[in-house]
């Protein structure tokens, strides 16, 4: 049974490509330009061939030569020029007018061009769509018009599909024009204060993380806050600075509202998911976990809906920014299924036969 196959760029760690590996997809190629996540993926990925090195320099037309058809591209292209940090900061360029958000969108394209799969999946932040993002979007449309696919994209959010993290993504799904129009998935989780009929319950920290949530003699040296750590000692489960303000009562207020980033003394709390993992690990800034100390890699990976097996080399900052960096294997993953059930009914026909005739594997996504 020939598995489609798809080449992955801007790979990360491989978030996407476990996601739809897991529903039969097979990654023939994979690349980034940090030497550290091309390790990691060279670990997890046995039989795909990893390249690292910048965009710019790979050549796509070569990687169809050697494959005869790729089937799909997956990848989100480095987000610092969409996000909403960026937003805010007008000293910076931001969007296309950003010349690596410029470089990184239009050698996506480049790949599409010289690939010419069936469909593309294209991730990014939230902030993507923004209106001053606008260009960016607009260039996303016309190079897809011109290849010949046609796109459907909506934010989404993960915690929607049964990640244990609010985390909001743009998801762009390209597909050539005779195809079927794509059909986006239905959310299979809903805010359990505000329940969508026929979904279960955002999983939460709580249910992912209480197998291995005990005490190490290490977490003395893992206390967060720096020099608030007192202060987040105070914080409630699920809240932030914004609990020591005039504006929610507080009798001796610390902070002005709205004076810092939201994650600023951010806590966990067990009850809820997760909110967004950043790519980048700090004193202040979380989340935290509940008893005020750092998130290990472990718990982090599961936030992201990462298997315990997969494997992140590096030292801790290393791998955090990896596990951050990542799209959540999960959310990739149902649109992976949906892809296979619309696009390859050959292969979904053969693998739901051979399902059949085997003892049916619980998944872990």
């Amino acid at each position: 049974m020939t598995k489609p196959k798809i080449v992955s760029i801007f790979s990360g760690v491989g978030g996407i490509d476990f996601g739809f590996e897991k529903a039969g997809f097979q990654t023939v190629f994979a690349s980034d330009i940090w030497d550290r996540a091309c390790e990691s993926l060279k670990v997890n990925f046995n039989d795909c061939e990893v390249v690292c090195d910048d965009i710019v320099n790979i050549d796509f037309k070569e990687i169809k030569a050697k494959h005869q058809e790729i089937d799909g591209l997956v990848g989100g292209p480095p987000c610092p020029p969409f996000s909403k940090s960026r937003f805010y900061r007008t000293e910076k360029d931001r969007g296309i007018d950003d010349i690596d958000g410029f470089t990184t969108v239009t050698n996506y394209f480049r790949a599409v061009e010289e690939l010419e799969p069936k469909f593309f999946f294209f991730e990014n932040v939230h902030g993507f769509v923004f209106k001053p993002h606008k260009a960016a979007l607009e260039l996303v449309e016309e190079e897809s018009e011109r290849l010949g696919y046609k796109i459907f994209h909506k934010v989404v959010n993960a915690a929607d599909f049964g990640v244990a993290q609010t985390r909001q993504r743009f998801i762009c799904i390209g597909v050539k024009k005779e195809l079927e129009d794509f059909e986006y998935p239905n959310p299979t989780h809903s805010n359990p204060e505000k329940p969508i009929k026929e979904t279960l319950p955002w999983v939460t920290c709580g249910d992912i993380l209480s197998d291995i949530d005990f005490d190490l003699p290490e977490d003395e040296k893992m206390q967060a806050g720096s020099k608030h750590k007192d202060l987040l000692k105070l914080v409630p489960p699920g809240d932030n600075y914004l609990f020591f303000t005039k504006e929610r009562d507080h009798p001796n207020p610390v902070f002005k509202w709205r004076s810092r980033y939201w994650s600023f003394l951010l806590k966990l709390s067990p009850n809820r998911p997760s909110w967004t993992i950043q790519a980048s690990h700090s004193n202040n800034m979380g989340p935290f976990h509940w008893k005020n100390r750092f998130l290990r890699i472990e718990e982090i990976k599961r936030i992201q809906s990462f298997e315990d097996k997969h494997i992140f080399l590096g030292n801790y900052r290393e791998q955090w920014r990896q596990v951050g960096n990542a799209v959540p294997p999960k959310l990739a993953n149902v649109f992976a299924e949906q892809l296979i059930l619309q696009y390859f009914n050959n292969y979904e026909c053969k693998r739901h036969n051979n399902s059949r005739q085997k003892r049916p594997e619980v998944s872990s996504y």
